[in-house]
């Protein structure tokens, strides 16, 4: 699977841009998933439903599933920060995976940059960035040879995905992390928590 990257601070509409690119490379007849940054309050499972309900009992894990789609909801028992790749190494196989948040991992990725959000650019410090997507290229307050791309060229930046594909293959044996310990923050928090 290929994996790429959307680095961005809150505002600079890398959600859109991620969620147009889904679609395009869905037309190109790509295979996508999505990872996604959260915040630590959020939750999708509501109360009085069943599955909230075996959470709240105290299950680790829930599994939902129909014949449309499954959820897996892993309940921390202290608190953990799962590592981008970690989150991959939980995802079935796809042609891509766009990742959205994680700012600062070692992963290939594209910033996403505009002015008005007022904040620092990272590409100049970060040997990760591979291009710029925003929404005025004579307002980057860094020079850059990267490529940079205007924020709604959704076409240019998937061709420019899709035309360099070969470089964006995830092996984490390759620099880009070892999922080898993939489970062990899980399984160390469990251990505290059943120690404490």
């Amino acid at each position: 699977m290929k994996v790429i990257g959307f680095s961005a601070w809150s505002g600079s509409g890398k959600t859109t841009l991620v969620e147009r690119l889904l679609v395009r490379l869905r037309e190109a007849g790509q295979r996508v998933s999505v990872i996604k940054h959260a915040h630590h309050e959020f939750d999708i499972d509501h109360p009085g439903k069943d599955s909230y309900r075996h959470r709240q009992a105290g299950a680790f894990e829930v599994v939902i599933a129909s014949n449309r789609r499954l959820a897996k909801i892993r309940e921390f028992e202290t608190p953990v920060e799962p590592t981008v790749h970690q989150l991959i190494a939980e995802l079935c196989d796809c042609d891509w995976v766009l990742v959205e948040g994680f700012k600062f991992a070692n992963l290939l990725k594209i910033e996403v940059w505009r002015e008005s959000v007022g904040k620092r650019v990272h590409y100049p410090d970060d040997p990760y960035v591979v291009a710029v997507a925003t929404d005025d290229a004579s307002r980057l307050p860094v020079p850059t040879r990267l490529p940079v791309f205007a924020l709604d060229d959704v076409d240019a930046i998937a061709e420019f995905l899709l035309a360099n594909s070969a470089r964006y293959e995830y092996t984490p044996q390759t620099g880009f992390g070892d999922d080898s310990g993939a489970t062990a923050d899980v399984d160390a928090g469990r251990s505290a928590a059943t120690a404490a």
